[in-house]
């Protein structure tokens, strides 16, 4: 099969081919045929399965088919969770659009926004944006929403996640009644059906692999390890090994600044990235770290969203994320488009609930791996993992997990806006939490546990023996 015979214009497909693909991978060949139609769509795919592409394509085939005459205005908006994801699925729509008279661009906060009016005067066809920038330009009025005839919500999961569902219905009432929309997930739950049903009518559903899966290229491994112990084994694995090009993630921004310092000490270049980190800050370490200048970058969850790497080899959990799915989206930084990749986590007795909530969501046990001198010391009990931290993550005391920004990932009832930096927090506050939406299968309190007998070491990392 190949992408003309989908139905794509002679002009998309020559971009197409000039980026090296020449066969659309599954989620592609079942999406675009659909999208061309003019239906509704939930699609649902492994990340590094190609969705983007997926309706990318068709979109700016549908959007040539009824040509406009005269000023541009946005007639297709995509919103995504973050400002990486942002920039990567408008860079998509410009290579693909090359030899097509449409005009795109991205908008997220944490930057300037007079370039963004600037640029929205100038016309636009496509808009890609995050939900807290775009309410923005609602806002100050510097936005027509009023001609979009396709929505896409891309990485919808991550949005309800980061409590982005106000947001979204915000942007929905701003946007005319007939409309396609498409919705895609690489993960599905209850909270992705309930948004599908009130935003999808009678959508097509495309989904190329099992829920909650990981792509059959990654290779996963798990390095039982001392909590207090991690650092120089990450340390060791990346030399003795030969790592080069490794993404590590950390719960927190606090704990990737510090991995990153203490990386940096032993010799290996590493730089870190969140949600703190200025848009320059984030854009230079991310070409870096693409152009194999960075041996390692350190990243959380929020952060790690939209960097796309081809051939990406290595991928490390320093930390267990409390969320399950999360691990999916991790590990799937790696082993994209068909490549083989390597997905290792230290983990550490405070982590044992964790590792066994990703093995009942993943159906399968991970293999694992002593590394001499690394050995387990089976006396160090379990200590509760409090707002993200353990004592072996290297985080302060009331640190608290990574929270969004505002554009790049925020909840807009917290204090940081757009333009403006998050200020760190004292505590893993709640603050902004009554417009998150708690994603189900979330950790709880790492105490409700506290009373419980400790459980060897060699039966938690065993996986069985309880």
């Amino acid at each position: 099969m190949s992408f003309a015979s989908l139905g794509l214009s002679e002009e998309i497909v020559r971009a197409v081919t000039e980026r090296g693909y020449t066969q659309p991978t599954p989620i592609q060949a079942q999406a675009i045929p659909v999208v061309l139609k003019g239906g509704d769509l939930l699609g649902g795919a492994q990340t590094g399965t190609g969705k983007t592409a997926g309706f990318t394509l068709p979109m700016l085939q549908r959007l040539m088919e009824k040509p406009v005459i005269g000023k541009h205005y946005i007639r297709a908006l995509v919103l995504v969770p973050t400002r990486e994801l942002a920039a990567q699925v408008e860079e998509s729509v410009r290579l693909y659009g090359k030899y097509l008279p449409l005009k795109s661009m991205m908008m997220f906060g944490g930057v300037n926004i007079n370039p963004q009016i600037k640029q929205l005067h100038g016309g636009v066809d496509i808009l890609v944006a995050t939900p807290g920038r775009l309410l923005d330009h609602a806002q100050q009025k510097t936005v027509d929403l009023s001609h979009v005839e396709i929505l896409v919500l891309d990485e919808a999961d991550r949005m309800l996640d980061m409590g982005f569902i106000r947001d979204i219905k915000k942007v929905l009432a701003l946007l005319p009644k007939q409309r396609q929309n498409l919705l895609f997930s690489a993960t599905f739950s209850d909270e992705i059906k309930l948004l599908a049903e009130g935003l999808l009518h009678n959508p097509a559903l495309v989904e190329v692999a099992r829920r909650n899966t990981t792509a059959e290229t990654v290779s996963q491994k798990v390095y039982p390890v001392d909590r207090d112990k991690k650092r120089a084994l990450l340390t060791h694995l990346i030399k003795e090994r030969n790592w080069f090009q490794v993404l590590v993630f950390t719960r927190t921004k606090h704990g990737a600044n510090r991995l990153a310092e203490q990386l940096d000490k032993d010799g290996i270049p590493a730089m870190a990235i969140h949600g703190n980190k200025s848009q320059n800050a984030r854009t230079r370490a991310l070409a870096e770290f693409k152009s194999c200048k960075l041996q390692v970058l350190v990243a959380t969850d929020i952060a790690a969203r939209g960097i796309d790497i081809n051939e990406l080899p290595h991928v490390v959990n320093y930390e267990l994320p409390n969320v399950p799915e999360d691990y999916v989206h991790r590990i799937g930084r790696t082993g994209r488009a068909g490549a083989e990749g390597e997905a290792s986590s230290l983990v550490c007795v405070d982590e044992a609930k964790l590792l066994k909530d990703i093995e009942r969501l993943i159906k399968r046990e991970l293999p694992r791996e002593v590394v001499a001198g690394f050995e387990v010391d089976p006396s160090i009990k379990a200590e509760p993992i409090v707002n993200g931290q353990n004592r072996g993550g290297g985080q302060r005391q009331g640190q608290g997990r990574s929270q969004p920004r505002s554009g790049g990932g925020q909840g807009r009832g917290q204090q940081a806006r757009s333009g403006q930096a998050a200020q760190p927090k004292a505590s893993g506050s709640a603050q902004g939490q009554q417009t998150r939406s708690a994603p189900k299968g979330n950790a709880k309190p790492a105490s409700h546990g506290a009373s419980k007998p400790a459980v060897p070491a060699l039966h938690r990392f065993g996986g069985r023996g309880r």
